[in-house]
């Protein structure tokens, strides 16, 4: 299914930095929610699970090949936009690799045509709700 614009809001989270970790990611286009992935990801530091959300976003993405025109990555970790962006350098070697890995899927899926269009914004916490709400149910089942 092809659609003009679509918003994916990714978060990831660790309870205890590093502790155990899960991603919660919602994809949109307008109203309709496209899909929606909450998943325990380990022990893992908050900055490793945010980018697992996006990887993993950007892998359903390209499987799945849902398409548009636009896509907005929202994220409330302003951190992790700035690196993905290149406003910040990555000194961690893990997380440099991580970074090659979202700027390599992003190559590949506009390469494919999936997306034309790809921006990464920042929004504050609870303007990031349902994304946080995944990453809780996930880590919340291991109870």
């Amino acid at each position: 299914m092809h659609y003009p614009e679509i918003t994916i809001n990714t978060d990831g989270g660790a309870r205890g930095n590093p502790g155990p970790a899960a991603i919660g990611i919602t994809a949109k286009a307008g109203s309709e929610t496209l899909f929606e992935l909450s998943e325990y990801i380990g022990q893992q530091t908050n900055n490793v699970a945010e980018y697992t959300a996006v990887i993993h976003a950007l892998h359903h993405l390209n499987e799945h090949q849902v398409t548009a025109d636009n896509c907005f990555f929202v994220l409330d970790s302003e951190l992790i936009i700035r690196q993905i962006v290149g406003q910040y350098r990555v000194k961690e070697a893990h997380l440099q690799t991580l970074v090659a890995e979202v700027h390599r899927l992003v190559k590949e899926i506009k390469a494919k045509g999936i997306l034309k269009k790809i921006t990464f914004r920042h929004v504050k916490r609870h303007e990031n709700k349902r994304a946080d709400q995944l990453v809780n149910q996930a880590l919340d089942s291991l109870k």
